[in-house]
């Protein structure tokens, strides 16, 4: 008698159990809580617009898909949440292009110097044909991941403790670069000595004299405090414009109807947009904080730095001659 009680029993947990994980079942099966991360920060532009693309598709789905934020690095650097994203680990990443390149060597294209007009360019690009393409690459690739979007990573330009209007002013000044070779000979090529340094010790090396000045965006030049250790120039070179990433896991994405994947592309684009109106308003704000600070904002005529970095686009970008032409075609 016990031993039936006891298969009953286990007869009908089995039962329980085969029910929460049977496709269609009602429960808790149905529902799909994604993981979304990110380096930066709760706030930050790129974060609030995942976010609330997870609001949207709560919304849509009836609460059967929700999102959870991860944000401010809190599951490691991008290096490492990439591998946890090609494993299913975490479903929906924001990254930059750096690491995506050795799969889809097309995306190197947009770390080049002024291989973009400005960010309406830029965005043009990402928005049409080639940005389509590329993400179509990023899916197809051996990346183990979906390219559902881009976002706008800003225009990178100049900050120094003394004023640069050409690049002739550049000489003898040692500026922090990302460690890429493409970026130090960038910033050689310039008229300045280009050194590779992370981010994290670029604020003494700037107040100590390591460097005389940095590369980024008015709101990294903020956040990160640079123009206290003594960056109060701002020339504004425009010399990178480099669009990130926002993909989702293939193990996730194949776990999805046919539905849901289509919302989620849906959620995406308007992610996508709704990303480049929040960076545009934080891009003011910050803007005008530095300015309060007393930091100096210079505009330039970029042509002499434009034409100075020619070599730097003719030594990576040949093999991609074709794609740089669509680009600079893209109206």
């Amino acid at each position: 008698m016990i031993f039936r009680r006891t298969l009953i029993a286990a007869s009908a947990a089995t039962a329980v159990l085969a029910g929460l994980v049977l496709p269609g079942t009602a429960g808790a099966a149905d529902k799909i809580v994604l993981k979304a991360a990110d380096v930066h920060p709760a706030g930050y532009p790129n974060v609030v617009a995942i976010e609330h693309m997870g609001q949207k598709l709560e919304k849509a789905t009836n609460g059967r898909i929700t999102m959870k934020m991860f944000p401010g690095s809190v599951l490691g650097g991008e290096k490492e949440m990439i591998e946890q994203t090609q494993v299913g680990a975490i479903d929906i990443l924001r990254t930059s292009l750096g690491p995506v390149g050795p799969v889809v060597p097309e995306v190197n294209v947009f770390n080049m110097p002024f291989v973009f007009r400005d960010e309406e360019h830029m965005r043009h690009v990402i928005d049409g044909p080639i940005g389509q393409e590329i993400l179509d690459k990023i899916t197809a690739s051996p990346a183990k991941m979906v390219g559902l979007g881009w976002m706008d990573g800003g225009s990178r330009s100049l900050y120094t403790k003394k004023p640069v209007r050409k690049p002739e002013d550049l000489k003898g000044m040692k500026i922090r670069m990302m460690g890429n070779p493409l970026f130090v000979d960038t910033m050689n090529a310039m008229g300045g000595n280009g050194i590779s340094m992370g981010y994290g010790e670029v604020f003494t090396a700037i107040q100590t004299g390591v460097v005389d000045g940095a590369e980024n965006n008015p709101p990294t030049l903020y956040t990160a405090h640079h123009y206290q250790a003594g960056a109060k120039y701002y020339t504004q070179t425009n010399h990178l414009i480099i669009p990130e990433i926002f993909v989702m896991s293939k193990v996730t994405w194949a776990k999805l109807s046919p539905e849901d994947q289509a919302l989620v592309k849906k959620f995406s684009r308007e992610a996508q947009m709704e990303q480049r109106q929040l960076w545009d308003k934080s891009v003011a704000e910050y803007t005008s904080k530095l300015k309060s600070e007393g930091v100096e904002f210079i505009k330039i005529d970029n042509k002499p730095f434009f034409d100075a970095t020619e070599p730097v686009r003719q030594k990576y970008g040949s093999q991609y001659a074709d794609l740089i032409k669509r680009i600079e075609a893209t109206k």
